[in-house]
């Protein structure tokens, strides 16, 4: 499973060195960024990501009030790294329960050694990657990452592969939406996609497309819009890199 994180910074040029330097590791998906302490807020509570990357350099002060507001509503904070072009807020970023303070610029090391002690400290457990449908005697596993999206159909479900295979299961679609990984999202009364393989969403039409060999197109209603806009912020960002 991957750490999710969320950067607020109003510097384009540290934000984006910032997630180069962490998409070499392979295991961090960027959910969300903001320009300041409000909106870093907002950020934090819709998304709550594992980390929160926190620039200092212009208010500091006002992130730390952002901090300490963060514990009215989430039972457990964010690990949190600040960085800043000088120390004038590493105690404060200490007394804050920190878990680094950067110097800028960005250093691939000071990033490389934070990386390390956190996966050390706070190992991601991963999640299984099989999920079993029981039909009374009969068992079948199925690779959630060969899942290209969930149909329901009455009471029952049908999970389309990524071989062209549609497997049936006695179930409703609500039974397994809290059951799969967090790749999977639910946009339609009928549908629940696997994330890692849309290319497309088309608001306009209400659609998302499916990487696949037919480009499936899926409907999305109006109900969870909310989703596919979640959905379209963590593409975005994770595609980032392509887009500058």
């Amino acid at each position: 499973m991957d750490y999710t994180y969320a950067i607020i910074d109003s510097n384009a040029t540290t934000k984006l060195q910032l997630q180069l330097y962490l998409q070499e590791y392979g295991d961090f998906t960027c959910m969300g960024t903001a320009q300041d302490p409000t909106d870093g807020l907002n950020t934090i509570l819709k998304f709550t990501p594992d980390l929160v990357f926190v620039n200092l350099v212009e208010d500091g002060m006002a992130y730390f009030q952002m901090i300490t507001e963060l514990n009215q509503y989430m039972e457990k904070l964010p690990i949190i790294i600040g960085f800043s072009t000088t120390k004038k807020y590493a105690y404060n970023a200490i007394k804050s329960g920190f878990f680094d303070y950067w110097i800028l610029p960005h250093n691939e090391f000071d990033v490389r050694k934070s990386v390390m002690r956190l996966r050390k400290m706070h190992p991601k457990q991963n999640m299984p990657s099989t999920i079993c449908l029981k039909t009374y005697n009969d068992y079948h596993y199925l690779d959630t990452n060969d899942i290209l999206y969930l149909k329901s159909d009455n009471n029952a479900t049908d999970f389309f592969m990524r071989d062209g295979n549609v497997v049936s299961a006695f179930k409703t679609l609500k039974s397994f939406e809290e059951k799969l990984p967090e790749s999977f999202i639910r946009i339609h009364q009928s549908y629940i996609l696997n994330s890692r393989y849309v290319s497309r969403i088309n608001y306009g039409k209400s659609i998302c497309t499916l990487r696949n060999e037919n480009e499936q197109e899926l409907p999305f209603s109006k109900t969870y819009k909310g989703k596919v806009d979640t959905l379209k912020e963590m593409l975005s960002k994770a595609s980032i890199k392509a887009l500058n």
